[in-house]
């Protein structure tokens, strides 16, 4: 099922993970300020952008007129 969140829709999935790795990505969320699972989208957002899988978002520069 997909739902709106902040204008993009997102899907819910189950996700099998050994508790090790569960350990090490709840350890690493607390230390940045993040959800688990915000900490899990970062990761597959970085990796995605990494592999050339997901487009950059274009960040307006501070002087550029909005129209």
């Amino acid at each position: 099922m997909a739902k709106k969140e902040n204008g993009n829709a997102t899907k819910n999935f189950i996700l099998r993970i050994d508790a090790e790795m569960m350990e090490a990505i709840e350890a690493w969320a607390a230390d940045e300020f993040r959800s688990t699972n915000g900490q899990i989208q970062y990761i597959l957002d970085q990796a995605l952008r990494k592999a050339g899988r997901l487009k950059t978002k274009r960040k307006s520069k501070p002087n550029e007129e909005k129209e």
